[in-house]
């Protein structure tokens, strides 16, 4: 066992698997990609990146397979898998995601083809392991796998406690010691242990309030649309072939967008904090359903028509319009007498919750601050909104 010692687990004991994991340039590489991406630019000590974060769920898949006796076998493919699950992000994380998906049609869970290109495959099977299997529990399927991508994984665990650490934002903070101790196994199904739906509960009330304050900080959001729509340009244009971008860093994407001229000015927004304001910010009661979620080509579609109207250049509107929320803990499952029932069923507080995510939802439309009043009255105009709630 090598000791690592870890800003939020203390000591992260690594065993021979994880070592010759850690060790390969797929492990590495993601220590130049920061966790949190653009959320930097809100709370500056958000620096922590993507390798830290994949020992600590390795850490707590470790502790986890230990408390509920899972087989040897089992226990080293969902150790790997926890090690490994982050390794098909590309750089900036969720940032640059739709933009690999458009372009490659594969999410950051999909990793197969990643095990099998890269060292990472070599050194499962030289430990015993299925690459295939491993891949399988990255994305949550085969047996436990939603240790690793389910409901209350160690996943969501450790980045709720590590994002809440260095943002110095305390809502995050959850018990994940009594929540790894909790986990219960059902007929092969994971559960959290009837006397524990309070610990359940409260990793969902922390994504609730983390959601509101960090993840979806409008400084973030605008920064991660101004990326994606620099990220799609170089995509769509050839200037950066997709499988390469999905394997770039953070530090040279940024670099690569700044040395190709139509991306060069938002590359530079983004380096220097110079970023698009809010020309619209409104809520879900005053957004109709059809204008909820909308996909990327009809997104592009009323950005130039906004543009147009506001008689601008098209890069100089971006329309944001999240999916609706959703709260996945809410269906993580409660062990009562042998019987198994959704955290939604036990408790009055993931309704209201629920509520409360719809609350923070907000359709957005920025610009740069002298296009803002050209741009909110054109806004009004195309998607037929009171723009009075814009900032």
């Amino acid at each position: 066992m090598t000791p690592v010692k870890d800003g939020v687990h203390g000591y992260i004991e690594l065993g021979s698997l994880a070592e010759a994991l850690v060790d390969t340039p797929a492990m590495q590489r993601l220590r130049y990609v920061r966790q949190l991406s653009t959320v930097q630019l809100v709370y500056p000590s958000a620096n922590h990146t993507r390798f830290e974060h994949s020992l600590g769920v390795y850490h707590l898949a470790s502790r986890a397979t230990d408390r509920l006796d899972v087989a040897d076998d089992l226990a080293a493919r969902l150790r790997a898998a926890a090690l490994v699950h982050d390794v098909g992000h590309g750089p900036f994380g969720h940032q640059t995601e739709a933009a690999i998906e458009r372009h490659l049609g594969r999410h950051h869970d999909e990793i197969g083809w990643l095990l099998a290109e890269t060292e990472l495959g070599g050194v499962l099977e030289e430990q015993g392991l299925d690459p295939d299997a491993v891949a399988e529990s990255v994305d949550g399927r085969g047996p436990l796998g939603e240790l690793v991508s389910g409901a209350l994984d160690v996943d969501r665990m450790d980045y709720l406690v590590r994002d809440a650490h260095h943002t110095g934002v305390p809502y995050g903070t959850i018990d994940h010691d009594r929540l790894v101790y909790a986990l219960r196994t059902v007929d092969g199904e994971l559960a959290i242990a009837d006397g524990d739906v309070a610990t359940a509960e409260s990793a969902l009330i922390a994504r609730t309030l983390m959601n509101a304050t960090v993840y979806r900080h409008h400084v973030s959001r605008i920064a991660g649309a101004m990326l994606d729509r620099a990220s799609e340009t170089l995509l769509a244009d050839g200037a950066v072939a997709p499988e390469r971008f999905a394997r770039l860093t953070d530090a040279e994407l940024l670099a690569a967008l700044e040395e190709y001229g139509p991306t060069a000015d938002l590359a530079a927004r983004i380096r220097d904090r110079d970023l698009y304001k809010r020309a619209v910010w409104i809520d879900r009661e005053a957004v109709p359903d059809d204008l909820v979620g909308i996909d990327y080509g009809r997104t592009g579609a009323l950005e130039r028509e906004i543009a147009a109207g506001a008689e601008v250049e098209p890069a100089a509107v971006i329309v944001d319009s999240p999916t609706e929320p959703n709260s996945p803990e809410s269906r993580a499952r409660i062990a009562a007498d042998g019987d198994l029932a959704r955290l939604e069923e036990r408790s009055s507080l993931v309704a209201g919750l629920d509520a409360c995510a719809r609350e923070i939802w907000r359709l957005g439309v920025y610009a740069p601050a002298d296009d803002l009043a050209a741009v909110r009255e054109a806004t009004e105009s195309v998607l037929g909104l009171a723009a009075d709630v814009a900032p």
